[in-house]
């Protein structure tokens, strides 16, 4: 006896070719990372001041969070496009090789990320206005 096993969804099958092209664009995101980093470790060695690191320090959370959406699409695209109905197909799929290569890129993007917004963009205080 045979059950009816439904096919993905067709939001999932979009969203599946979706992330396939935005995962294209993956290495080079993560070139524009790469760049903005070296921008603001050759900033910190030359001293610069707190507004030069700050803006080079926004660029770089910026450019890590377009190389995050790309990864994390790449994740998405590697586990299949069952995976996006079906959290254990999902789970099964986060175990394989590749999908264990995409999650630790995606987990290291994103402490690289929290760790920029914590302790790589100085904190400047707020000019007072000085008009009463």
């Amino acid at each position: 006896m045979a059950f009816f096993r439904p096919r993905v969804s067709r939001e999932a099958e979009v969203r599946y070719h979706a992330d396939i092209e935005i995962s294209k664009t993956f290495p080079e995101l993560l070139g524009k990372a790469r760049e903005a980093e070296r921008t603001v470790r050759d900033l910190r060695a030359a001293q610069a001041d707190d507004l030069e690191l700050m803006a080079a320090g926004q660029a770089f959370d910026k450019a890590l969070t377009e190389a995050l959406r790309g990864a994390e699409a790449g994740q998405r695209a590697t586990f299949g496009v069952k995976a996006y109905d079906d959290r254990i197909a999902r789970r099964k799929a986060k175990a394989t090789p590749a999908g264990a290569e995409w999650s630790a890129e995606v987990e290291r993007l994103r402490t690289l990320r929290e760790e920029n917004r914590l302790w790589g963009i100085p904190r400047l205080p707020r000019p007072v206005p000085s008009s009463y």
